[in-house]
């Protein structure tokens, strides 16, 4: 190897010798990074250096450290050159200008004209054309504060003021320019702004102008939910983007925008970066080179080289790096004429797209007194560490008021001085300090410094027409309007104030994030002593101030102060004149002293009063009674405490103390939850005082009070000071509308939350959201100032905080802490015992009761008298399955108590009243089972304990609505998080659900918001039945908008278009656009809630109109009204009854309702549901191509929908099922062995037994059907809500009279003795096998009748014939009346080959004479009798004629049978592996059997001869012989090397002789199990593991396995876990863990399985085989979605030369397991990605060629031979499209295929000839 490196160097640095490093390492004594270059020479050398080092010149050493210092200097506005590349960061985002933070505590400026060349082409277009594009967004809503961005230097400019300023861009075009197509790769990460938005994604603007960048849709969906808050991305928006794929030699480039990849993505070799198009922001993988003071140099990317300055060195880790070691950098920036690269180590950066924070503005302009001076670093500055420890800089400029008076000396580390915050280095993450003299001094360093009414002094900078420009500090500039030269209007301004002369100002309006200043300088506000009125809140009545009139009018003045507060002096004020106009009185600017009178700051009224004296408030009114009720008055906010007077239907009456005024506090105040309102009401007296109380709104004479805690708590924190969108506001529901909700809040405000803002789900009916009075969060998402106007969203995605779990246990606690407090009242009562003994109880007490009552649905009653007066119930599930008398004691646990109904729910089950508690820690999870569901919150009980917990129902005040399939129901497990682990009052702990948090659903735009959009509210006097003339504006599917009079739009429905409308075709289509039409006028809709009003409606007149060009309206025969008065769409839907044949016109399709919408007419609207679109199951499969926008339709109305706003439609005629009805169904589950579930019509679910599934049985009947498969089904009856379906050809097309090989068998009267029937194995028991003729008949089938060997062990039977195999049988005998069927599977009956093979060895029970009397006898005698029989006889060797060996063998087995005692029978091992147990043992069954049969010979003589007194010399030799003759037989069977082992010896001696052989091991240990002797098994694998050579690695792996298959099958879990850690160890890992799973799934160990595959996909995720097997597994069991979600994991954890084969895999198993159309989609977009794979296009032809149609395959075939491929490949696929057509086609396809052969072999010659 290191020749070849000799001879082929490898790119890079040369690799170092350990000498090299020696010589080259740094010395470094400490770790401070920030030490000096002085103390660095300072320090004394060693005397003992190493005499190996070579000298250093002087001379050498100073050009080092000079070369050195030069590499690390900080970036200077100086060191900035045209082009020059930076990663910065958006520290201000303005409306035209964006402020960027760069390295090393620069600012730039990025204009709005330099962002992109499609903005800039909006930009230009709105100036052009001076109107507003709505597509042209500000900077500010592009850009975000902390946004990291590339950018280029445009240029280095030098202010009117002497500062530099550094003007950048970020166009691509200027970021991008060194990188072109052929530069390209995939992965790359480059900064790009969206160019265009389009149908199916976004152009991507990159500045290479031969590339077109495209952003799927798809691919910027997690973006845009995490980001972007779901809305679309808008042009201009800056985006990092991650290149997925790259095309056409880079001219076609497809991005991706996920935030998860970009943040991951690493500049590799492999893309082939360049020195010269190197751009900031890349994040590469360095090796330190060498680490010094001043920072640290890095290599990367193989051949370049970068440094890492003091700045960026991140965490403390950083300064203890060494040489050679690995870290991330990213690049910071690239100078042009070095090329030096800058990177930076700060962990925020290696993870591109994250945002970068913010300092507090509250610390910057700060002076901090005595900092401490940390390092000094030459021509860079000093860092200081503050108070809190945070690391501050000061630049070198900063450090003195001038470069004479600077002194290095005075900031050696230790030294202490004073500083000032000037600003904060987003791309340092370091606080700049200043120390010059003046900006310590400096009154204002920021716009943030300066306050309202604040008095400050200026220069004069310029005059304007519209003021004068002052100059408060260099940075800070202000405007005085003309208004506010002087106490009175200047005509001449320039007489009066001179450029740089000074003036004395006071602020008026101060917006420091605008930078806007507005100053004054009338010397009445700047010099008033009077308290300044800054906003609306400050205006107390009595406060007396002074302002300025902007406004005067003849209803009075409008005096305007500080920040826009303004207030009106009414024109009959007492401090103006009589008989005065205002006009003439006050002009605009003049400045007036007025009193505030009245001020309501949610409205923003102010009422004011130029009479100062003390009695203005009486003289406004009527004296007293005004002076009283201010005495009284109480502000929104104040929390008081009240008494009851007395109770009402919804609320309570009560008087404020002290001074009982009285007020009124509604019901659903009382509570934040909707269950303790009433609660509250219904335990409150008269009399009780309430503590704790808020006012809501003080109006006059009607004080509103509220008790929810939430509102008092957001109205105490002062939420709603600043009303903004994007705020979060606690309120309350005041009203309910169809069309949203109205939420108020405590200030007085109202805003209305649309239907599209009220959930994240689909909001049906707005009353199943929220109620009246509901305590609701609300986010404020416009403000309508003009129209007083605000909108919200209720949204949970927009109003849930980031912490979904404390949210939700803050809402568990408050409710049990209310509960308390109502439990404390209810105490105090001693009204009744009821409410003695519910204060008793709590949640988990043990209850002593008895059994009053058992109702008809199971439940029970109980009475005790711990419970006298309540109502205690259970449910049949609480039971526990205990089966309970009445008057029987039970033992029971409370689950909960209803104290409004005196009602309590209880448990009887075991796991409840005796529970294991075990120490729980906080924030622990637990599975759990739903044991109780309340209103606001549910019991559950830990699994596995039995300890009881609460959980709330809801996480969030507006989580109110569920679907059925999200509602908590008992018996569902879920986890839940522990929050408390002592129980308190309320008996149990808490804890709360740990669900993901709900993603908010993006509402598609619907098309009544495109009609909304194309109506106008244009007023018009339009009546019914008036006729009107329009030209056609535009064509929809569905209705067709019409222009009238040139301002007032019209609708004409598809209804209204034809009187007669044939079925199929598009009414909308007659009209054209541009036609000239007459219509008639049938209604009026309105614009937002879509509902045609009545005519005597006041809105009438601003609907849009609904028109009818029908033949019949227009000559009067027919008059349609759509706007009656008392139509309701109730009353509207009425007329249509079930069964009903209407025309409708398809809308669109749902496809994830899986419904069709269509309409009826304008009003009535209607849905299909998919089910009933067809009969035919292909058509389903394209419900979009097969029913298109418009079209006309043919329906029957079924009912109408739960809301009874649509009518349920059906296209398939059936409006009903009923026995005999055809319809579709879905398969919703496939049961084995037993048959399918399917979803029917209606709501029905159907059950098609085996026997249903076809005319003809198969093995695998249910092979061929997977979940969602569409099937159609005839309805066999209905009973009880059971609905049973058959799938049966010859009962859903009975004219097909196709032959039905398998008919029906309804019942016994089917069947006749003797006939031949196919059924399918239902059970195997000793006592036979009970065999299923249909779905209610099941016959039996003797042992005896199953096969005419001998079998021994009745094991066999269970190993040979399986539940749900396929058998023919013969009906040998039929018992109607006890409904008995007797079959037989002989082979002489059936005529098929026996069920149990031949080769098992087994001898042949002969059927002689005394079988076939058995046979007849049948069940006459019993087996006693003939077993006493068989016992006479006296039998000889030359007398068995073989039936008695039977007998004697059936006899002896029966005995053995009747001593065994009864216990559970050890089952068979079972082997999923490639060897089986029962390899060869047959031949042991069959030794086993010769034995007996010797021993019972020998048993026979001995009794024989004791029976004989004498014997013969001649029978004595004859014994002799035949014992020589035996013991001959014996030594020759030893001899036969085919012999089988018959014993443990056998077996001992064959493996003396081959002890590496598996099998023979296998075999020894079958031979134990056999015996049930399991120990001595396991023995017998652990020999085999020691025996068996290291080198037969398959051999052990072999045994290894039979050992995991014994444990699973006998053992426990734990002993299988602990042989499956010896087997890892010892063979390879990955084999193991597949044997394992395949042991698990052949034992249907689904649970285990699938455990052991997740630990295989993390520990072998780069195995392409362990991915295809799990997806196998989960496809195998109908784990369709986990499948599909399987494939993006696999490509994500395989290497990508992998990805093609897995995918292909994929495919193929979904074809064959799960879902066609699935793998279709699959293939396809592999194919469009890999078109040149020609063995993926065979795989996907052989799959349609076994799965799709005809049309499918030859629609493959022609793209196939279209491909431009090798002759060679295209002649192999020519060959397969003429064998295909061949095969399945016609002489005509066959002839086609042929000429395109010709055809192809032509142009391939003159292509060659050219």
């Amino acid at each position: 190897m290191s020749s070849i490196e000799e001879n082929f160097p490898r790119g890079g640095t040369q690799k170092k010798t350990q000498e090299d490093r020696i010589l080259r390492q740094p010395r470094i004594d400490q770790d401070n990074l920030f030490k000096t270059e002085d103390e660095v020479r300072t320090q004394k050398r060693k005397k003992n250096q190493d005499q190996a080092k070579p000298k250093i010149l002087k001379t050498e050493k100073k050009a080092d450290v000079k070369n050195n210092t030069k590499d690390f200097e900080l970036l200077t506005a100086e060191s900035l050159t045209e082009g020059m590349l930076l990663l910065g960061c958006v520290k201000e985002s303005n409306q035209f200008e964006l402020v960027v933070s760069l390295p090393n505590g620069l600012t730039g400026f990025v204009q709005a004209t330099r962002i992109c060349d499609a903005y800039n082409k909006m930009l230009t277009e709105q100036v052009a054309t001076d109107e507003h594009l709505e597509d042209l967004n500000p900077l500010s809503d592009l850009f975000l504060p902390g946004m990291l961005l590339r950018c280029a230097v445009v240029s280095v400019e030098r202010t009117a003021a002497g500062y530099q300023s550094i003007q950048l861009t970020i166009n691509p075009k200027d970021v991008n320019k060194a990188l072109n197509t052929a530069s390209l790769r995939q992965g790359m990460l480059l900064s790009g702004c969206i160019s265009s938005v389009e149908d199916h994604g976004y152009l991507i603007d990159i500045g290479i102008q031969a590339a077109k960048a495209f952003l799927p849709r798809q691919k910027a969906q997690s973006y845009l939910q995490s980001t972007n808050k779901g809305t679309e991305l808008k042009i201009g928006q800056y985006l990092n983007c991650l290149i997925d794929d790259v095309k056409n030699s880079g001219r076609i480039i497809r991005m991706s925008i996920n935030q998860s990849e970009v943040a991951a993505a690493v500049a590799t070799e492999e893309q082939n970066w360049e020195l010269s198009n190197l751009i900031p922001g890349l994040v590469v993988k360095a090796q330190v080179q060498e680490v010094t003071s001043l920072g640290i140099s890095l290599t990367f990317l193989s051949s370049f080289t970068g440094t890492v300055d003091f700045m960026h060195l991140g965490s403390a880790k950083a300064r203890n790096l060494s040489p050679n070691q690995t870290v991330k950098a990213c690049i910071l920036f690239i100078k042009p004429t070095s090329k030096a690269v800058r990177l930076s180590l700060r962990p925020v950066f290696l993870r591109p797209g994250t945002q970068l924070s913010q300092l507090s503005s509250d610390r910057i302009g700060m002076v901090v007194e005595d900092l401490e001076v940390m390092a000094f670093h030459k021509k860079a500055g000093v860092t200081f560490r503050l108070d809190d420890g945070t690391v501050a800089f000061a630049h070198v400029k900063h450090l003195s008021d001038s470069p004479k008076s600077f002194k290095p000396e005075a900031f050696q580390p230790g030294r202490k001085h004073k500083c000032r915050i000037i600003d904060y280095s987003l791309m340092d993450d370091l606080i700049l300090l200043s120390l010059k003299q003046r900006t310590l001094d400096a009154p204002f360093l920021r716009y943030h410094d300066i306050h309202t009414g604040q008095v400050v002094m200026g220069t004069v900078s310029t005059l304007k027409p519209f003021g004068m420009l002052v100059k408060v500090t260099e940075h800070i500039k202000g405007l005085v309007p003309r208004l506010h030269l002087a106490d009175v209007f200047l005509k001449q301004p320039e007489k009066k104030y001179k450029e740089g002369s000074t003036v004395k100002c006071r602020v008026l309006i101060s917006n420091p994030e605008a930078r806007k200043l507005l100053l004054t300088l009338k010397k009445t506000l700047v010099g008033s002593p009077l308290p300044i009125l800054a906003s609306y809140e400050d205006a107390k009545p009595g406060l007396i101030t002074h302002g300025f009139v902007v406004c005067a009018r003849e209803f009075g003045c409008i005096v305007k102060f500080y920040n826009d507060v303004k207030g009106l002096v009414p024109k009959n004020d007492p401090g103006m004149a009589p008989m005065t106009d205002p006009q003439e009185a006050f002009c605009e600017g003049q400045v007036v002293k007025v009193i505030v009178l009245k001020c309501e700051p949610q409205q923003e009224r102010l009422l004011l009063s130029f009479k100062l004296t003390d009695n203005v408030f009486a003289e406004n009114s009527t004296g007293k009674e005004i002076s009283k009720k201010r005495e009284v008055t109480y502000k929104t906010g104040q929390v008081v405490d009240v008494k009851i007077l007395k109770k009402k239907e919804d609320g309570l009456e009560v008087a404020i103390l002290p001074d009982n005024i009285a007020a009124y506090l509604p019901m659903m105040h009382l509570s934040d939850y909707v269950s303790h309102c009433k609660l509250w009401w219904h335990w409150l007296k008269e009399n009780d005082v309430l503590h704790k109380v808020m006012c809501l709104s003080d109006k006059g004479s009607n004080i509103i009070l509220t008790r929810k805690p939430a509102v008092i708590s957001a109205t105490q924190e002062e939420q709603m000071k600043c009303m903004e969108p994007g705020l979060l506001l606690t309120g309350f529901v005041r009203n309910v509308m169809t069309y949203g909700v109205f939420v108020e809040f405590p200030c007085g405000l109202t805003g209305l939350a649309p239907k599209s803002a009220m959930s994240d789900k689909f909001v049906t009916d707005t009353k199943d959201h929220f109620m009246i009075g509901q305590t609701v969060v609300a986010k404020v998402t416009s403000i309508d100032e003009e129209k007083q106007r605000i909108l919200l969203s209720l949204k949970l995605s927009d109003c849930a905080s980031g912490d979904p779990v404390s949210e939700s246990f803050s809402l568990l606690h408050q409710y049990f802490q209310e509960l308390q407090e109502i439990k404390n009242i209810m105490c105090k009562r001693d009204d009744s015992t009821v409410t003695e003994k519910l204060c008793e109880l709590k949640l988990g007490q043990k209850l002593e009761l008895v059994v009053h009552e058992v109702e008809a649905d199971g439940s029970a009653l109980f009475s005790g008298t711990c419970v006298s007066g309540l109502t205690v119930m259970a449910s049949h599930t609480h039971l526990g399955g205990k089966n309970i008398v009445v008057g029987e004691k039970a033992r029971a646990v409370v689950l909960h108590m209803d104290s409004l109904k005196s009602q309590v729910y209880v448990s009887l089950r075991d796991e409840l009243l005796s529970p294991k508690p075990k120490k729980l820690t906080k924030n622990s999870q637990f599975p759990a089972i739903v044991q109780h569901v309340a209103t606001e919150h549910a019991v559950v009980s830990l699994v596995g304990t039995g300890q009881l917990i609460a959980i709330p129902v809801a996480s969030h005040f507006n989580d109110t609505f569920r679907f059925d399939s999200e509602k908590l129901k008992v018996g569902h497990t879920v986890t839940v998080v522990l929050k408390t682990t002592q129980a308190g009052d309320h008996g149990i702990l808490l804890a709360v659900q740990n669900t993901t948090k709900r993603k908010a659903v993006i509402r598609s735009r619907c098309e009544s918001e495109t009609r909304k959009e194309a109506s106008f509210m244009v007023k018009h006097s339009l009546c019914l039945g008036d006729e009107v003339h329009g030209t056609v504006k535009s064509v929809k599917p569905t209705h067709v908008l019409v222009t009238i009079d040139n301002d007032l739009t019209g609708a004409i429905h598809a209804s209204q278009i034809l009187d007669d409308v044939p079925i199929g075709t598009f009414p909308t289509s007659k009209l054209k656009v541009g036609q000239k039409v007459t219509a008639r006028v049938i209604g009026g809709r309105d614009i937002k809630t879509r509902r045609c009003l009545p005519i005597t409606h006041p809105h009438f007149t601003h609907t849009c109109p609904e028109l009818s060009v029908r033949p019949s309206e227009l000559n009067g025969k027919s008059n349609t009204d759509l706007s009656r008065e008392d139509d309701s769409l109730e009353k509207a839907l009425k007329p249509f009854k079930p069964g009903q044949k209407v025309t409708c016109f398809v809308k669109k399709y749902n496809a994830i309702k899986k419904w069709l919408e269509v309409e009826i007419s304008p009003n009535i609207k209607g849905r299909v549901p998919q089910l009933l679109l067809s009969l035919n199951p292909k058509i389903l499969k394209y419900v979009e191509k097969n029913f298109k926008n418009g079209q006309a339709l043919a329906a029957t109305v079924t009912d109408s929908d739960i809301t009874e706003t649509k009518l349920c439609l059906s296209l398939t005629g059936v409006n009903s099922l009923e026995k005999g009805t055809i319809t579709l169904g879905c398969v919703k589950k496939v049961i084995p062995h037993v048959g399918l579930s399917i979803t029917l019509p209606f709501g029905k679910t159907g059950k098609v037994s085996l026997f249903h599934l076809s005319d003809l049985y198969v093995e695998q009947p249910l092979e061929s059907f997977s979940i969602g498969k569409m099937v159609k089904c005839y309805v066999l009856s209905i009973e009880d809500n059971t609905v049973e379906v058959s799938l049966r050809q010859s009962r859903i097309n009975p004219k097909s009279h196709n032959k039905v090989e398998d008919p029906e068998i309804a019942c016994l009267d089917n069947v006749q003795e003797g006939q031949l029937v196919r059924g399918y194995v239902k059970s195997v028991t000793p006592s036979g096998v009970f065999f299923g003729l249909s779905g209610t008949i099941v016959g039996r089938i003797p042992l005896q009748y199953i096969s005419s060997l001998f079998i021994p062990d009745q094991s066999l039977y269970a190993k040979y014939i399986h539940v749900g195999q396929l058998l023919t049988a013969k009906v040998l005998s039929i018992d109607k009346q006890e409904n008995h069927v007797e079959l037989s599977v002989l082979p002489e009956d059936t005529g098929k080959p026996s069920l149990l093979p031949e080769s098992l060895g087994l001898p042949r029970a002969k059927m002689g004479a005394s079988f076939k009397t058995k046979r007849k006898r049948g069940h006459s005698e019993s087996e006693e009798e003939v077993k006493q029989r068989m016992k006479k006889g006296r039998f000889t060797e030359e007398d068995d004629s073989g039936v008695e060996v039977y007998c004697r063998e059936e006899e002896e087995e029966e005995e053995k049978c009747v001593k065994k005692p009864k216990g559970k029978e050890v089952p068979r091992l079972k082997v999923s592996t490639n060897f089986i147990w029962e390899e060869g043992l047959h031949v042991l069954d069959a030794a086993a059997l010769k034995e007996k049969e010797q021993s019972s010979d020998s048993e026979e003589e001995e009794d024989t001869q004791s029976l004989t007194k004498k014997q013969t010399k001649k029978q004595k030799e004859l014994e002799k012989q035949k014992a020589e003759k035996e013991l001959s037989k014996l030594e020759a069977a030893l001899m036969d090397p085919n012999r089988q082992p018959q014993g443990a010896d056998d077996f001992d001696r064959l493996l003396l002789g081959n002890p590496d052989s598996s099998i023979l091991w296998l075999q020894y240990m079958a031979f134990h199990l056999q015996a049930t002797e399991i120990e001595k098994a396991r023995a017998v694998a652990e020999r085999a593991l020691k025996t068996i050579s290291f080198r037969e690695e398959q051999e052990k792996l072999n045994v290894w396995v039979a050992l995991l298959n014994l444990e699973n099958m006998y053992g426990t879990e734990e002993a299988l876990m602990k042989v499956f850690e010896r087997a890892i160890q010892y063979n390879e890992p990955l084999k193991v863990f597949q044997q394992l799973a395949d042991t698990y799934v052949a034992s249907e160990k689904y649970k285990q399985a699938d455990d052991l595959y997740n630990t295989m996909l993390k520990r072998f995720r780069r195995e392409k085989s362990v991915w295809v097997k799990y997806a196998s597994f989960l496809l195998k069991r109908g784990l369709l979605e986990a499948a599909h979600r399987l494939l993006p994991r696999a490509l994500k954890g395989l290497p990508d030369k992998e990805h093609v084969d897995v995918i292909s895999k994929f495919a193929q198993m979904e074809f064959q397991l799960g879902d066609p159309e699935h793998a279709k989609a699959i293939f396809e977009n592999t194919l469009s990605t890999y078109p040149k794979r020609t063995d993926i296009w065979s795989v996907y032809i052989d799959m349609m060629i076994k799965h799709g149609n005809q049309k499918e395959i030859r629609e493959i075939f022609e793209r196939v031979i279209h491909l431009s491929l090798a002759a060679k490949k295209m002649k192999f696929f020519f060959k397969r499209y003429l064998d295909y057509e061949k095969k399945y086609g016609t002489p005509e396809t066959v002839q086609s295929v042929k000429a395109a052969a010709l055809e192809y072999v032509e142009s391939k010659s003159s292509l060659a000839e050219s």
